[in-house]
C-alpha cells in the first residue's frame, strides 16, 4: 500500500491496526484495539484537517518511531459513483463533487 510505504519511508510495515477512537482532541486521538495506544497523531492529506469522533473505527500504524492515525472507517451518508467525492461532517454538512462536474452543497446544486 503505498500509504504506509510513504509514512515509513522505504521502512517496512508489519502491523496496522484498526480499533476504536476512544479519546480525541485536536490532532491526537487515543484509539483502543487488542491493544491501547495513545497520544496518536493524526494524519490526513494536504489541506484537509479533522478531528476523528468517539466511537469510529480507526486505523493505527507505525510511524517515525510512534504511531499515526490514517483514517477511519466511516460509511459515507450517501452512495457514490465511482470518481466522486464526499466531504462530509458529523453534523450533516456535505459538499459532494459530481462526476458531471456538478457540485452540491448540503444535497443541493450550486450554480457557477
Amino acid at each position: 500500500m503505498w500509504l504506509t510505504s510513504f509514512l515509513n519511508k522505504g521502512k517496512i510495515v508489519t502491523t496496522a491496526t484498526k480499533g476504536s477512537v476512544t479519546s480525541s482532541q485536536a490532532s491526537r486521538v487515543q484509539v483502543d484495539a487488542s491493544t491501547q495506544h495513545g497520544d496518536v497523531m493524526v494524519v490526513a492529506p494536504y489541506g484537509i484537517a479533522y478531528v476523528p469522533p468517539v466511537g469510529e473505527g480507526a486505523v493505527v500504524v507505525p510511524f517515525d518511531g510512534g504511531e499515526a492515525c490514517v483514517g477511519v472507517v466511516a460509511d459515507s451518508p450517501l452512495k457514490l459513483s465511482r470518481g466522486e467525492l464526499l466531504l462530509y461532517s458529523q453534523g450533516g454538512a456535505s459538499i459532494l463533487l459530481k462526476n458531471d462536474g456538478s457540485v452540491l452543497i448540503n444535497g443541493k446544486k450550486v450554480e457557477a
